[in-house]
């Protein structure tokens, strides 16, 4: 197949990774960056090599060079770029948060299918063969009956940084709890109900949330998210016979997954295996940015070929209604039916 080609519309260094992770692939050929910040903007085009350097994003979205865009901006301008990267012509993949609320989210999916092209989210995770390993291992009962998911995403954020403040889209939901979130919705499905605490400092912005989840078969997920916390990444996925314990859920720089079995009895001390992800050495999972090829493989491939993505407007509707939710419950300091 002939690669599909990208530009990003960027906010300062948002498009290094993207970028650095697909130059050698098969796919996806990225050609151009379009940031308001024509300095900003140059940097990235003669560090990279990237033949085209655009001043305004609708520069860029003119272009017919472009096959598709990777909507890299601060999360309040997702949606909205995204849909006018669609009207354009172009097939999108969004840096997450796809859409802040449920409504944008959908407008996204209308603009995308009124025009025949692709829309994405960028959860980099989702694409990733770890997080495909840990779907087969419980489809196919290693844990038991599911009963349990927690997740977690922390980290140091200066005071300051956009990512903090509220009004760009930022806050520890926004910008770091959806990874969790997204991950107790991909093993539980949709809950039934939310509830959640946060901290919030003066500016308004939520540093901290714990959420738990309640899904249907008696299922309970809890995930925290913190913008002011030592770094953390964490996923188990926990069942009636044993636990999936996950390193580094999301950006997945270990190459095992590591399964707990309850031992027998009289004391059941749990058992674990330690199970490849790439056992044959074949995925190139180990490789500097892998976690950021396999999305843009995937779009890349399915904008070339026809085919489908593994998720799209369902997941992304209900993640941002969750979200909405998620909020509700905070401000209420009560749980909310979804």
């Amino acid at each position: 197949m002939e690669k599909v080609r990208w530009g990003v519309l960027a906010s300062s260094s948002y498009a290094d990774v993207a970028v650095l992770a697909n130059a050698q692939s098969a796919t996806t050929q990225f050609t151009a960056v379009a940031n308001e910040d024509g300095g900003e903007s140059r940097k990235h085009t003669d560090g990279y090599g990237l033949p085209d350097n655009y001043d305004s994003h609708e520069q860029l979205l003119a272009s017919d060079e472009i096959d598709a865009v990777f909507v890299a901006l601060a999360p309040n301008r997702h949606a909205e770029w995204a849909v006018k990267a669609l009207r354009a012509g172009k097939h999108v993949m969004v840096e997450k948060p796809l859409a802040l609320t449920a409504a944008e989210a959908e407008e996204v999916y209308d603009a995308a299918e009124a025009a025949g092209r692709l829309a994405a989210e960028a959860l980099l995770y989702r694409f990733h063969p770890r997080t495909r390993l840990l779907q087969q291992l419980v489809a196919d009962g290693r844990v038991g009956e599911l009963m349990y998911i927690y997740s977690g995403c922390t980290a140091s954020v200066p005071p300051g940084y956009f990512r903090r403040d509220r009004a760009t889209g930022g806050g520890a939901l926004l910008d770091l709890g959806v990874f969790p979130l997204s991950a107790a919705l991909l093993f539980g499905g949709t809950p039934e109900r939310v509830y959640a605490e946060e901290v919030r400092r003066g500016g308004g912005e939520d540093v901290s949330l714990a959420a738990t989840l309640r899904f249907s078969g008696d299922v309970i997920a809890q995930f925290e998210a913190g913008q002011e916390v030592a770094r953390g990444d964490d996923l188990q996925i926990v069942g009636t016979k044993g636990r999936l314990l996950v390193k580094d859920p999301w950006f997945h720089r270990p190459d095992t997954v590591e399964l707990s079995l309850q031992g027998p009895p009289p004391h059941g001390e749990p058992q674990s295996e330690f199970i490849a992800v790439d056992p044959d050495g074949t995925l190139g999972i180990t490789a500097p940015y892998a976690v950021a090829r396999y999305p843009f493989d995937a779009v890349s491939t399915a904008i070339a070929t026809g085919g489908k993505l593994p998720f799209g407007r369902e997941e992304a509707v209900a993640q941002a209604r969750v979200i909405e939710a998620l909020f509700e419950s905070a401000a209420k300091a009560q749980p909310v039916a979804l």
